[in-house]
């Protein structure tokens, strides 16, 4: 995907404007405002909850103990992080690194994440855990409940929309280390696995023709 010029330039102007962010208090807490990393142009985002210790010190998504589950995960599928973009549901780190509140989570995302994605425009977008992905589909139904399954992610207003897929996050895996079958980490390679055969080109099943059906223009 070839991101167009103006549209980097929007998106790096968007970077620059969250890291000013005082929208919620959560930015009195932290050292920094941790915006994202990777690659704009990728045809996979990955959405986890909020940065930790580390990425507050550092400035960037998922460089501690999960980042670097996530790195392995990717490269099991032969992808790397220049091949990705990864950024938070919130920017700024909570208070001991609790859960997001929903206040939270929605100004970050309808200042920041949403106005993302809308310029990224990614194919498939991935969701760690509870966190972003009960909010990005509206939902209170748990991660287990809804990890390996493809859903419709739509913008509001339907401006944008992208294959979802909602995984475990790496924290949990690393909290749950068993490699029986059935066990997290044995579901979160197959999720991975169906992640990449869509990056392919395959379409997830039901979705596509779910998507007809709107009569609204699709962008796959």
């Amino acid at each position: 995907m070839n991101l167009p010029s103006a549209d980097f330039a929007q998106l790096a102007a968007l970077a620059e404007q969250n890291k000013s962010c005082q929208a919620c208090e959560l930015r009195l807490g932290c050292t920094q405002v941790v915006v994202s990393d990777g690659n704009p142009e990728a045809h996979l985002v990955i959405i986890g909850e909020g940065p930790g210790g580390d990425e507050d010190r550092i400035g960037r998504p998922f460089v501690g103990r999960g980042g670097q589950l996530l790195d392995k995960i990717l490269s099991a599928v032969q992808l790397s992080r220049d091949e990705v973009y990864v950024t938070n549901i919130v920017k700024c780190r909570p208070p001991s690194n609790r859960t997001p509140l929903p206040l939270e989570s929605e100004t970050c995302t309808s200042l920041w994440l949403e106005p993302q994605l809308a310029l990224l425009r990614p194919r498939v977008i991935v969701s760690l855990g509870n966190t972003p992905t009960q909010y990005l589909l509206q939902t209170r139904q748990g991660i287990t409940k809804l990890r390996g399954v493809w859903h419709d992610y739509r913008q509001r207003e339907a401006l944008y929309s992208a294959y979802l897929m909602p995984m475990f996050h790496p924290a949990y895996l690393l909290r749950n280390d068993t490699r029986a079958v059935g066990g997290p980490k044995s579901l979160t390679w197959q999720d991975i696995k169906e992640v990449r055969s869509v990056l392919d080109g395959k379409t997830p099943q039901g979705l596509g023709d779910l998507r007809a059906e709107s009569g609204q223009e699709t962008l796959f």
